[in-house]
C-alpha cells in the first residue's frame, strides 16, 4: 500500500505593524514550518515594516512617499507594540522580558523563517501606495500581488490574518 503525503500549507497575511503582532505571526509561521508546513507570510500595509532594512537606502521619491518613509518604522526592531506603548517604554520593556526569558526577538524570528524557507512576500500594490522600493526591503523577499497570495491560500490548511 502506497501512502501519499499531502502537503500541508499555512498562509498568513501580516497587515499589522505592531511588534507583538508581527512576532506572533512569525512564531506561528516558524512553528508551522517545523511541522513540515509550506508557509507563506504575505506582508501588506503596515506589516511591510517588518521587512524594511534598518539603514536608510537612497531612493528617489516624491514628497508623500518621503513622508510615509519618515513616519514608518525602519525595520522589525523599531516597530511599536499594540498595547501599553507608553511613549516608547512598552517596546523596551517587552524586549527586556524577551531577553530575560531567552526568547527570540522579532529580527531573530525573521532570520529563522528565512532559514526554514518560509516564503516572505511583500505586497507590490501596497509598496506602490506607500512609496517603498525593493531596495529598502530585506534580501530574500518575494514580490507579488494579492492574486499570488490567493493562489497560495486556496490550498492552505491554515490561513490567518494578523
Amino acid at each position: 500500500m502506497i501512502v501519499l503525503s499531502e502537503t500541508k500549507k499555512t498562509t498568513i497575511v501580516l497587515f499589522s505593524g505592531d511588534y507583538d503582532k508581527a512576532m506572533a505571526a512569525y512564531i506561528i509561521a516558524n512553528g508551522a514550518a517545523a511541522y513540515d508546513h509550506e508557509v507563506t507570510i504575505f506582508h501588506t500595509f503596515w506589516g511591510l515594516n517588518a521587512l524594511r532594512k534598518e539603514e536608510q537606502v537612497p531612493v528617489k521619491k516624491g514628497f508623500l512617499e518621503k513622508m510615509f518613509g519618515k513616519m514608518m518604522p525602519r525595520g522589525a526592531d523599531k516597530m511599536g507594540i499594540s498595547k501599553m506603548n507608553m511613549a516608547g517604554m512598552g517596546p523596551k520593556m517587552i524586549k527586556h522580558v524577551i531577553q530575560k526569558h531567552n526568547a527570540m526577538t522579532l529580527p531573530q524570528l525573521i532570520e529563522l523563517a528565512k532559514e526554514q524557507d518560509i516564503k516572505l512576500v511583500a505586497c507590490t500594490m501596497t509598496m506602490d501606495l506607500l512609496g517603498l522600493d525593493q531596495a529598502e526591503l530585506l534580501d530574500g523577499v518575494d514580490y507579488a500581488g494579492v492574486a499570488a497570495y490567493l493562489a497560495d491560500a486556496q490550498d492552505g490548511n491554515v490561513n490567518l490574518f494578523i
